[in-house]
């Protein structure tokens, strides 16, 4: 118990302040939906937790506690109110002011504004998810948990620019192939600018390592700012799902942001929990579950923009990669152990 509340002390104090004020906003029914959106950010975020793991065990305690506060702030505020209001006002032609009175007195209006833009939502955290899984696959320096699959994607790796090519084949077969009209352009630009994002971000932090290699000490901070950038890029793709997925529950953007930003502090804190206590060094298996479950979720998201699947699916199916890693990691350790 002792570690849990080291861990989750700031979860629990935010999820408090959360239930209070969902009480004021609307009373016990206000309560209840925040009580499942934060079970639907959790249970769609739990993959997340495992990969920042792999991202946050090489930056420095300061960035680490800088992604539970600074980090929260942006997740809550930036991806739950003020992200939304800026797709109203793209789609809408309002401007933000105008976009955020939608919001505030006109729900069910903001909520069809917002809903009316989910292919280029969609498109883009598709296409930025995909590249992540697939940069880690075509990474040859690790061990390979499903050789059938992952034994091929190495012995391709030495190509130039292989995830990236793959990555845009997808979007293009998506853009042209699937989608029409509208449609299609509007997926195939967010999908590109998905890529176009994930390479900026890339080239950034390989900046940043080289000069921390050059003057480690002076510039430390820069390196930890790169990934912290990194971190919350791919926050904000996680999220895109249950961002969308929020407004089949309610159209109060308050209470949505209460509710996945409390679910998204209880996934920082789980976050920190894994690289403190060396999980992913113990459990060998649970990253690469982790990034099968990204692949799967990037592929839902491009699913979704011609059909329904239920939140409920995405979540099991991230979640069952990453409790059949687990398994299969305690099952490797036994055998290790006994030998």
């Amino acid at each position: 118990m002792d570690t849990l509340f080291k861990y989750y002390k700031g979860s629990f104090l935010l999820f408090f302040l959360g239930i209070v004020a969902a009480f004021f906003l609307g009373g016990m029914q206000a309560v209840f939906i925040i009580l499942i959106l934060c079970i639907l950010e959790i249970s769609l975020s739990f993959d997340n937790a495992v990969v920042n793991a792999t991202v946050l065990k090489d930056m420095s305690e300061v960035w680490r506690r800088r992604f539970l506060t600074w980090g929260i702030l942006i997740a809550v505020f930036g991806m739950r109110i003020v992200f939304p209001v800026v797709i109203v006002s793209i789609v809408s032609g309002l401007s933000p002011w105008a976009a955020l009175e939608v919001a505030v007195n006109d729900p069910d209006a903001y909520a069809a504004y917002m809903t009316s833009a989910h292919i280029s939502i969609m498109a883009f955290g598709g296409a930025f998810l995909m590249m992540v899984g697939l940069s880690f696959f075509f990474d040859d320096d690790k061990d390979h948990w499903i050789p059938v699959i992952e034994n091929p994607l190495s012995r391709i790796s030495n190509i130039p620019f292989v995830a990236y090519i793959l990555a845009l084949l997808i979007v293009a077969v998506m853009g042209f192939l699937v989608l029409s009209g509208e449609d299609s352009q509007s997926f195939l630009t967010a999908g590109v600018s998905g890529v176009l994002v994930f390479f900026v971000i890339e080239k950034i932090t390989e900046y940043m390592e080289h000069i921390e290699k050059k003057r480690a000490v002076e510039q430390a901070a820069k390196s930890g700012a790169a990934m912290f950038l990194y971190l919350e890029v791919l926050d904000a793709s996680f999220s895109f799902d249950g961002v969308i997925g929020a407004f089949a529950i309610t159209t109060d953007i308050f209470i949505i942001a209460i509710g996945l930003g409390v679910g998204a502090m209880f996934v920082r804190s789980m976050t920190i929990m894994l690289v403190e206590k060396g999980t992913l060094e113990e459990y060998v298996y649970l990253e690469h579950g982790a990034f099968y479950a990204i692949v799967a979720l990037a592929s839902i998201m491009f699913i979704k923009t011609v059909g329904h699947v239920p939140e409920v699916l995405t979540g099991l199916i991230g979640a069952g990669f990453i409790c059949v890693a687990f398994i299969h990691s305690i099952m490797l350790k036994r055998k290790e152990q006994t030998n």
